[in-house]
């Protein structure tokens, strides 16, 4: 039976995060003008915070700030351009919110300011390859790392998208970043592994990547999955990536059902009610004693 392991991840200040009893739901903030989502949206501090506000009211457990766009194509912005952009906003959450806040940034200086703002989480989409020395920076506040899959940067995303077995290599791959935080003194315990849809994958690579995420249980550590509208879900006639909410739907049922802790979304409020669902699918899917009452 193919059951979901739980994990308890340490927080700072004697807090944590418990997985695998029910999957979580981190909702997305984006303080950039350039996503490929919802840039510009919310790039107005005041108005970041109060979208972030109305994720923790929709059932959010976990968010999280970014202030650089890592769309396919995207341009790396300067750190203190991005801290410009993120640290009122996380400063603010921090102060009125009771959930985890978590930092989209792989570079050592903008985790270290979010931390020092009461961030816990640093969400690498780089997993360790820009930075290394992340994973010190991470620890030494005794916050929680996801290290996320990648190959290359934004700038040429699918240079090295090729891939004999996608679920093989990614696993692999997350494996060595995995144990090269360790080495570099991050608690294993603290680390949460993503295998990064969309990200040095073209679309049938992501589409083999999720259906393979039980293959990351090897790991032994908790799975966060990231569909949210990324452009493999489009389909003919595809109208943006605010219309791909349907096929988020679909793919956050699928990340569930194949064992992730963490969905990462835009659309709050209705990827609560598509997790509970699936989660109470999963229930019965590896329990074939349970029975409806």
């Amino acid at each position: 039976m193919n059951s979901r392991r739980h994990y308890t991840v340490p927080l700072p200040d004697g807090f944590s995060l418990e997985l695998g009893e029910r999957t979580l739901v981190m909702g997305i903030v984006n303080v950039t003008p350039d996503s490929f989502s919802d840039g510009g949206l919310w790039l107005d501090p005041g108005q970041a915070v109060e979208h972030a506000l109305a994720m923790v009211a929709a059932g959010a457990d976990l968010l999280d700030i970014g202030g650089e766009s890592t769309r396919p194509g995207a341009a790396e912005l300067a750190a203190d351009q991005e801290l410009a952009r993120v640290l009122p906003v996380v400063r603010d959450l921090c102060r009125q919110v009771q959930i985890p806040v978590s930092i989209d940034t792989y570079k050592v200086e903008v985790a270290r300011a979010a931390l020092d703002q009461g961030a816990t989480v640093v969400n690498d989409v780089s997993g360790l390859l820009y930075e290394p020395a992340l994973a010190g920076v991470v620890e030494s506040h005794a916050a929680a790392l996801v290290l996320m899959h990648n190959r290359g940067r934004s700038r040429d995303m699918y240079r090295d998208a090729t891939y004999a077995d996608v679920g093989s290599e990614v696993a692999g791959e997350l494996g060595d970043r995995l144990n090269e935080a360790v080495t570099a003194g991050m608690d294993r315990n603290r680390i949460i592994v993503d295998p990064g849809l969309g990200f040095a994958k073209r679309a049938d690579h992501s589409y083999a990547a999720l259906a393979g995420v039980g293959r990351l249980a090897s790991l032994d550590r908790p799975i966060l999955i990231g569909p949210s509208r990324k452009s493999f879900l489009a389909g003919e006639g595809d109208q943006g990536s605010s219309m791909r909410d349907w096929g988020t739907a679909a793919a956050v049922t699928a990340a569930v059902l194949e064992g992730a802790h963490i969905v990462r979304v835009h659309q709050v409020a209705e990827m609560v009610d598509v997790v509970r669902v699936a989660d109470g699918i999963r229930a019965h899917r590896h329990d074939p004693r349970k029975e409806v009452p």
